[in-house]
Formats: structure tokens, sequence, C-alpha cells
């Protein structure tokens, strides 16, 4: 079991976000969702991908030479290199051979072992700040299997496990990790199916069913909320969120979080479209919708 592999794509130590306390944070890979404002491209797929950072590429060619699969290529111009995704094994070798590191890899292969190895260094600061681990993404439910055994590792030696959550899962598996963690960071995007399908890729009927059924068995719940212009800030929908959450029993606090563009590099290092067209929130407006949620009753914060 211990020797299960998953694959992450990012881990932080020593935070004092995704949860209480101090906390380490991993960022599991593969998401069922593809939300037009995500900040993290390379956390959709579930599988290692080739990064391509052509402001540091002087187009040498040398990774198009040692290429297997002829997956790289340079235009006719000669100015710039180009990737065929459909062909590429994201085997690495192009970037052992690339001097200006214009070639990275998202992602890496994990035992949990390995993992809980890293994880167990921070117990002490765990035990003294009332902190854990947050297993993130993603969605971690996409690795039900890793996710659950690694879950199940923290918890067999007493460290706090939340599960930073979309709540987009139909496996009994990933609905059990739902049940399992100690700390439901739990997402909200949108009360409109249609919309909520429309800029996800899918409804929300059964993120809203999953959550219903965390609060049935009293999970502790931070929700958090992407704030987007033009896509969910509008009165009505806050208001909709807001009085939804409010009938809820676990909800311990609302987070909301402003959106921004810090991912947007990301997309062309991936060579995909970004296709979000809102600003980030002015912090005048994100005070307006917490006032909204408080009154509802509800413990609000701005940031997670």
């Amino acid at each position: 079991m211990e020797d299960t592999q998953g694959v992450i794509f990012n881990f932080v130590t020593g935070s004092f976000v995704d949860g209480y306390g101090v906390r380490t944070t991993v960022f599991l890979k593969g998401c069922p969702l593809r939300c037009i404002w995500c900040c993290d491209p390379e956390a959709h797929n579930v599988y290692p991908e080739l990064k391509v950072d052509r402001s540091k590429c002087n187009v040498c060619g040398r990774c198009v030479s040692i290429c297997p699969v002829k997956a790289l290529y340079i235009d006719s111009w000669g100015k710039k290199l180009y990737v065929n995704r459909k062909l590429c094994t994201n085997c690495g070798k192009c970037i052992d051979i690339c001097y200006n590191e214009a070639l990275g890899i998202f992602g890496k292969y994990v035992t949990v072992k390995e993992l809980f190895e890293v994880i167990k260094r921070g117990e002490e600061y765990f035990r003294d700040s009332g902190g854990g681990v947050t297993l993130g993404g993603g969605e971690p439910t996409f690795q039900s299997v890793f996710a659950y055994l690694l879950l199940k590792k923290c918890k067999e030696n007493h460290i706090n496990v939340a599960l930073d959550t979309c709540g987009y899962t139909t496996s009994e598996l990933g609905r059990k990790l739902l049940k399992e963690a100690d700390l439901l960071l739990y997402d909200v995007k949108h009360m409109d199916p249609k919309r909520h399908l429309m800029y996800t890729g899918v409804s929300n009927d059964l993120i809203l069913k999953n959550l219903r059924e965390c609060d049935k068995i009293k999970k502790q719940i931070i929700v958090r909320i992407p704030i987007v212009p033009g896509y969910n800030d509008d009165k009505e929908n806050i208001r909709l969120t807001a009085d939804f959450l409010s009938r809820l029993k676990s909800v311990k606090r609302v987070d909301l979080l402003p959106y921004h563009e810090y991912g947007k590099i990301k997309y062309e290092y991936l060579d995909r479209e970004y296709r979000c067209q809102a600003k980030p929130p002015s912090e005048e407006h994100m005070k307006n919708i917490r006032k909204i949620f408080e009154e509802f009753g509800l413990t609000v914060q701005i940031g997670g």
C-alpha cells in the first residue's frame, strides 16, 4: 500500500492557509472540472506535462534533435519552439539538455511512503499550532486511491487532514475521502446549474448534493468561493449562495477568494488558451460581498 504512486505538482510546507494552524499542503494533479478562471492549468491532467517557457528559449534546437517521438519542432522562421502535444510523451529527455532552463515538467510521481516521510517532518509544528496536512489539487478525489491511502497514513499517525475539494466525485472511495477527512475546504462556485456547467464544464447538482450529505454527518466545513467579476459576483447569485449556506449547520466559515490573473502565464507554458475575461475585484467590491454573507449570519473572511 505504501508503494502506491500518485502524481503531485506542488508541495508547500509551513503554510498558514488551506485550513487551521501550520499546514503542509500537497497539490495532486487531475481535476474533473475545467473552470474558465482556473489559475492552475497544470493541475487539470493526472499525468506529468512538459512546460515550455519561451522567454528563456534561444531556439538552439538541441531539444528537437533529442526528442524520441519528434514532438518538438521550430517554425520555418527559426524563431519559436513548438510542441506537438498529441505526440509528446512527457518523458523529460529534452529537459536535461536545455541549458537555458526553458523546459521543465509539471508534476512528478511519488509513493505514499515517500510523501509521508516528508510530511511527518512537520509533526511538531502541527501539534503546537493545531495544524496538519491539506490534500488539494486539482481535485484530490480524482486520485482517490492514492489520496485515501495518504489520508489513512496521516490519521494513523494522529495528523489532522483537510481536504480541499470541488465536491464533484461519484466514486465510493471519493465520497469516503469527504467523510473521513477532519476538515473540508469545499468550493462553491455558482448556484445556477446551467451557468455552473457553462463556466466549469459540469453541473453543480452533484457538488451541492455531496455538500448536503457532508453537512448531515456534521463534517467540519469551510466553504471557499472564488469571486470572479462578470461570472459569479452578481447580487442574485451572491444572495442565493449565502441563503443556501446559511441553512447548513456544519459550515464554520466562508472564505471569499478574489479572482487574480497569476495563472495566465502557465497557460502559455502548456500551449493552452486562457479564456477568462474577468478583472480582479476591487477591495470595496469584496467588502460589499462579505456584508451580504454576514447578513445571513455567516462567519466570513476575505482570502483563504
